[in-house]
């Protein structure tokens, strides 16, 4: 499956409010769900001693399958093919790296 594809069925399993009102929830999605996994690792943290081993891998990808659900709809709803974002992500960081810069900060490095 492409990610356009994946897109393409994410956006069907998606409820259709028709108004703008639906980019933000998707945006509330995808923080919320992003927060979901800061707080598995956090409690890996707490509990596990940052055993990594003891992280329940099964369970991480159902949240990051859903972190990719919120983010497909996200883009689709702004008309941003998954694709383009995917290939234009990886020539940036390709970029930085050829450069040099994949440490620092800055979005323009």
């Amino acid at each position: 499956m492409t990610f356009n594809e994946y897109q393409a069925a994410a956006k069907r399993t998606a409820i259709a409010r028709g108004t703008d009102l639906e980019v933000y929830e998707r945006v509330l999605g995808l923080v919320g769900e992003t927060g979901e996994i800061a707080e598995k690792f956090k409690k890996n943290i707490r509990d596990q001693g940052a055993d990594l081993s003891k992280l329940d891998k099964a369970d991480m990808a159902k949240e990051l399958g859903d972190v990719l659900w919120y983010l497909a709809v996200l883009a689709d709803h702004l008309d941003i093919p998954l694709q383009d974002i995917a290939d234009k992500n990886i020539a940036k960081l390709a970029s930085r790296q050829q450069r040099g810069t994949l440490s620092g900060s800055g979005d323009n490095r």
